[in-house]
């Protein structure tokens, strides 16, 4: 199945680097040691002057020290724009000082048997000619990835946690692959699909999305596909991607102890923004 859509956390990428801090102000323990180890000679060969005549201080600029630059970076830091330092990930927006990527996702935790498919799943598709990189981490997101300032996080925070009061833990199952797509066309994943446990999703993304709405950010997709992303790939493949989904689809049905299925024990949301991670446990269900 091929699905394209506007990618959200691990998507984004970006489903992944460590937000900015915002700068400190006033460190002043190194401008005396800087000054002192940048003053003196700035590389120019020394002319030599008549022993009568007065040596004369220069007055040329000496080069701002080093400490003093590394408190006033610049707005973005050409590094973390660097694809090339990212696996050839294209950024969905610009980097900025005091940017946070943000996005709420429900965690998942790999088993043994979910580590071997995976394995199976990407030499099936390398033998096709799609060199797909598995997730650094697993997870089924409820949110789009959105941008939040570094004083929002405090407030965004609190109404994530009042909204969320009284969401009921539940368990959701995936068993489907399917094939998606970044808005921007740079990334191709291959995610599995929920099939069971999307009206309690439905809840959450609409507790979600009235915070959401509260910082005038974006809600998550009208009719969203839920899924585990399980391995990406830059760029747009999407057709090869169609070419092979039935044969790794064989790989999830055809097993020696059935099908293989994802079972996801929802017990606690989260929310990262940045190099930040908020955890919001949802209300045991009550035995009558």
């Amino acid at each position: 199945m091929l699905v394209g859509y506007s990618s959200s956390s691990e998507e984004e990428e970006e489903e992944e680097e460590e937000g900015e801090t915002e700068a400190t102000a006033g460190n002043k323990s190194c401008s005396r040691k800087c000054q002192e180890e940048d003053d003196g000679n700035d590389g120019c060969p020394t002319r030599k002057k008549p022993k009568t005549e007065e040596q004369v201080p220069k007055t040329s600029r000496l080069p701002l020290p080093g400490c003093l630059l590394a408190m006033f970076p610049e707005e973005v830091d050409s590094q973390t724009e660097d694809s090339a330092l990212h696996g050839g990930r294209v950024r969905s927006f610009k980097h900025e000082r005091g940017n946070w990527a943000t996005y709420v996702y429900l965690p998942y935790h790999p088993e043994e048997e979910f580590r071997e498919l995976l394995e199976e799943l990407l030499s099936a598709a390398r033998a096709r000619g799609v060199l797909l990189t598995p997730q650094e981490e697993f997870h089924l997101s409820v949110s789009q990835t959105v941008v939040l300032r570094h004083h929002w996080i405090q407030p965004f925070t609190q109404s994530l946690r009042a909204g969320l009061l009284h969401c009921k833990r539940f368990v959701c199952s995936a068993g489907r692959l399917r094939v998606y797509c970044n808005a921007e066309r740079t990334r191709t994943f291959l995610g599995i699909e929920v099939c069971t446990g999307h009206a309690q999703l439905l809840e959450l993304v609409q507790a979600v999305d009235r915070t959401m709405t509260e910082f005038h950010l974006d809600t998550f997709y009208k009719d969203p596909s839920f899924h585990v992303s399980l391995a990406w790939c830059v760029g747009d493949v999407t057709g090869q991607m169609k070419e092979c989904i039935q044969e790794l689809q064989s790989l999830v049905d055809d097993r020696e102890e059935g099908p293989f299925l994802l079972r996801l024990d929802c017990t606690e949301l989260r929310c990262r923004t940045g190099n930040k991670t908020f955890r919001f446990p949802l209300e045991p269900e009550h035995l009558t």
